[in-house]
């Protein structure tokens, strides 16, 4: 099966024509390297010049196409040269093809060519002069050198300086991808944070909305809608208040909105007076000491969403809250009653399992939540660990 060579690129084309018209216009006025007498000179006469020639300019055809058959051929036709009179052009064109089969050749050609050429500088320096003895002689070696050598190294340069570049440039878009991947995952991670927040924040009075709306739309009783009208108000004041704050996150810098405090375990108090508003009946036990902020605000999270959950889902009943920090670690538990029915007293997506066990995670703790059987009857119960260390980091 014949290989079918790649064409050739303009530039090389262009290369190959300057050469040859360059060598035809010398080889018209008559001017040779070597005059027919010297004894190298094997066919005299102006007609075998063009020989060489005309295969060194094809060989520049396939210098980046088969830098290695350009290379091999032409050196033959270098041989060639030096049995007549010669040609510049065509010595010149052969330096081209040495510097493109190291530039475009294989990584191997790439290496060897140049100590194959600096041998071969070195041979053609010491072995003419050790036979002649005439400083005259090192010029062989000199010619040598600028033949093969010199364009051998530079290309060996330019491809190292290429390879380099490539590299760099490598290096450069990988560095890009890892920068977007990290601004992406940054992106999602920050999603994430917002909807936690959001749900953990408005759920809450969300649900006391909807519950005693549905009772006051129910009952026809002026007192009974009064009461149910008035957690409505403060729910709904207590939810803006929230969505306020987090606009005001959202708004980093804004001078009319700036954010609130951050919840902590200190406004657990404050967190199950409000449920106790919203009609649940409520036990707090905790005892912590020195809890750090970003643990601090997960089991508040936690502590919220659970009594959410007791208020859409759970069966009348006590709900306890029960909070300790053992040396290493802050445990939370909360109970509610729990009756097994599929239709909550207030629509709810799920959500709020989802991100306390996020929550949870982002601390490298634990969290579980499901309904057991105890001996008060049937319970739904919310465990949590949080490690509690100096070096406790993450956004929760």
């Amino acid at each position: 099966m014949a290989v079918r060579l790649p064409r050739p690129p303009r530039f090389d084309v262009w290369v190959a024509l300057a050469g040859l018209t360059g060598g035809l216009l010398l080889w018209g006025i008559g001017l040779g390297m070597r005059p027919d007498t010297q004894p190298m000179v094997v066919f005299d006469g102006r007609w075998p010049i063009l020989v060489p020639l005309v295969v060194t300019a094809c060989c520049e055809l396939l210098r980046r196409a088969a830098p290695r058959i350009a290379l091999l051929t032409g050196t033959a036709a270098l041989v060639g040269d030096l049995l007549t009179q010669g040609n510049i052009a065509t010595v010149l064109m052969y330096t081209d093809l040495m510097y493109a089969a190291v530039l475009y050749g294989t990584p191997a050609s790439a290496r060897r060519i140049p100590w194959i050429t600096g041998l071969l500088t070195v041979v053609g320096t010491l072995v003419p002069y050790a036979m002649w003895r005439e400083p005259e002689a090192l010029l062989i070696g000199v010619g040598v050198g600028v033949v093969s050598f010199a364009p051998a190294s530079t290309g060996l340069i330019v491809r190292n300086h290429r390879e380099a570049a490539d590299a760099a440039l490598l290096r450069a878009e990988q560095t890009a991808l890892l920068a977007e991947m990290d601004r992406t995952q940054a992106v999602t991670a920050e999603r994430a944070r917002m909807a936690r927040e959001l749900h953990d924040m408005v759920a809450n009075h969300l649900s006391a909305i909807a519950i005693h709306s549905t009772a006051a739309l129910s009952l026809d009783s002026p007192g009974t809608s009064r009461e149910a009208l008035t957690v409505i108000r403060e729910n709904s004041v207590q939810g803006l208040s929230e969505m306020r704050r987090l606009i005001g996150i959202l708004r980093d810098g804004a001078d009319d909105l700036e954010p609130a405090a951050t919840p902590t375990l200190d406004s657990l108090a404050t967190l199950v007076e409000g449920a106790r508003a919203n009609g649940l009946d409520v036990t707090l036990d905790a005892a912590y000491d020195g809890v750090p902020a970003p643990v601090g605000l997960a089991a508040y999270r936690m502590v919220q969403e659970s009594l959410t959950n007791a208020l859409k889902h759970g069966a009348p009943g006590r709900v306890t809250v029960w909070l300790r920090r053992p040396e290493d670690a802050l445990v939370l538990r909360v109970t509610s009653p729990y009756d097994g029915r599929d239709t909550p007293r207030a629509p709810g997506s799920g959500a709020g399992l989802v991100g306390m066990r996020e929550r949870a995670a982002l601390l490298d703790g634990t969290f579980q939540a499901g309904p057991e059987s105890g001996p008060e009857g049937k319970l739904w119960v919310v465990r949590a660990t949080l490690p509690v260390t100096d070096t406790v980091q993450g956004d929760t």
